[in-house]
C-alpha cells in the first residue's frame, strides 16, 4: 500500500465570511461546503492536525479561512494521489484565486473549491 501524501479538508462556511488571505488579498467566501487539498511529502499527520488546531500562527492561506467565525472542518481525506491530480478532479467553483497553489506547477488556479450551499446544509 502507498502512503498518503495528499489530503483534503472538507470544511463547512456557516455565513458568509470576508477575510484577508496573507498576502494573497481579501476575499468574500460565500456560505457553503468547501473543500481544500494540500499535501505533505514529510509530516502528513502533523500537518493536518496543525489545521485542526485552533491556537496556531497563520502561516498557509487556508490558516486564514479556518481563523474566520463559523468556519469549521467537517472531516479529514487522505490520499496517495498527487496533490493537483486530485484537486483538479474535484468538482466544485473557484472564489478565490491563487487560494493555496502558491507552489503549483500543474497550472490549478486554486486548491480551494466552493462545493455550493446545499451540501452544507445536509447532515
Amino acid at each position: 500500500m502507498i502512503a498518503p501524501v495528499s489530503y483534503q479538508l472538507h470544511i463547512d462556511v456557516e455565513r458568509p465570511v470576508r477575510c484577508r488571505v496573507g498576502r494573497l488579498g481579501e476575499f468574500d467566501f460565500p456560505a457553503g461546503r468547501y473543500v481544500y487539498t494540500g499535501s505533505a511529502r514529510r509530516g502528513l499527520e502533523a500537518r493536518i492536525a496543525r489545521h485542526l488546531r485552533q491556537d496556531k500562527t497563520l502561516r498557509w492561506h487556508i490558516d486564514y479561512l479556518l481563523a474566520a467565525p463559523g468556519v469549521r472542518v467537517r472531516s479529514v481525506t487522505r490520499s496517495s494521489r498527487p496533490e493537483c491530480h486530485w484537486n483538479q478532479a474535484t468538482r466544485g467553483r473557484l472564489v478565490a484565486r491563487g487560494f493555496g497553489a502558491s507552489d503549483c506547477r500543474a497550472g490549478c488556479d486554486a486548491h480551494l473549491k466552493w462545493q455550493g450551499l446545499a451540501a452544507a446544509r445536509s447532515p
